[in-house]
């Protein structure tokens, strides 16, 4: 298919279909069609955003061996590679919370496992919420969950959930699809804002893998759109199975951004100074336990911080807000 074409019906706001995204996806990374394509994608985030971009936080509450056993990730449970395990106190993540400089960001995740009780991280969503600026959305990123859970979050404070079908579940994870499924409409059904991500990639996704994410986070309506690579973390199954390059995420994170449509942002993740030539418009800082990582304090390794994701974004010129 005509690459020119494909662009020129996303341009004029048409919705593009499994086919179409699949051939945007065989760009090669050298052609001039590479930098076709990042225009595009650009074109678009700056014209729909407004140059606006968008810093989101995520705090990393616990550190177990996981029962949801994703191959790809430090805190499986037949593979956990963090060292000891532990957990934050309600206390200590709302400390945490004041002393970030959350003037900068627009939305804070709270990450556990997805054994974590879900009793606790209600309460400990409800003191969050009471120290956390309005303006800021608090997001949850936890295991999956029923209709009656999503309206207990909404009610403790929550005004969205990081919620995905990974890329081969239930293949390379333990957890069935229609499981992942189930708790997106859940999320929808209740109000909650969906955050949405096609991940982990790795060199062994096909692009009609890719496609299918991006068509599924299209169907629930996402607004806050994200890609990220897998990482071979240490001691995991997929330690030495390569990773994707930079100018491959920059061009999934295009390909999505044009597909998915998303209407407020587009991030990639890990962040990358290339990613912001296509349409990338957010980026996340990280506190805490990262599933990528093997240090309990990512901040201290993988992770990146508040200031320097806003630096990124504003180096890319995007508009960055700052509260007091």
């Amino acid at each position: 298919m005509d690459i020119t074409s494909i662009l020129a019906k996303a341009e004029a706001g048409a919705l593009l279909n499994k086919e179409e995204a699949v051939a945007l996806l065989h760009t090669e990374n050298t052609s001039s069609s590479f930098y076709q394509l990042l225009a595009a994608a650009n074109g678009r985030s700056r014209r729909v955003f407004g140059n606006r971009g968008y810093v989101f936080a995520q705090i990393g509450l616990n550190a177990y061996p996981c029962s949801g056993n994703c191959s790809f990730c430090s805190l499986a449970e037949t593979h956990f590679v963090v060292g000891e395990n532990y957990e934050k106190s309600c206390d200590e993540v709302v400390a945490q919370v004041q002393e970030m400089e959350t003037g900068s960001i627009d939305a804070l995740f709270l990450m556990t496992t997805a054994d974590y009780p879900q009793e606790r991280f209600l309460e400990i969503g409800r003191a969050v919420r009471q120290v956390l600026d309005r303006r800021v959305h608090l997001v949850a990123n936890i295991g999956d969950f029923d209709g009656t859970r999503a309206q207990q979050l909404k009610e403790a404070g929550f005004d969205g959930a990081y919620h995905i079908v990974r890329l081969r579940e239930g293949t390379d994870t333990r957890i069935p699809r229609e499981t992942r499924i189930a708790t997106l409409d859940a999320i929808q059904k209740a109000g909650l804002e969906l955050y949405y991500c096609v991940e982990p990639i790795g060199p062994e996704h096909t692009y009609e893998e890719l496609a299918d994410e991006m068509l599924r986070a299209r169907d629930y309506k996402v607004n806050m759109m994200a890609v990220m690579g897998r990482v071979g973390v240490p001691g995991t199954r997929f330690a030495d199975s390569g990773e994707i390059t930079e100018p491959e995420l920059t061009k999934i994170a295009a390909v999505a951004g044009l597909v998915t449509a998303p209407g407020k942002s587009m991030n990639v993740h890990e962040p990358k100074k290339m990613a912001l030539l296509a349409g990338v418009n957010q980026l996340y800082a990280e506190v805490g336990i990262n599933p990528r990582d093997t240090s309990e304090k990512t901040e201290d390794n993988r992770g990146m911080g508040i200031r320097e994701t806003v630096k990124l974004l504003e180096e890319a010129e995007y508009r960055v807000e700052r509260r007091a």
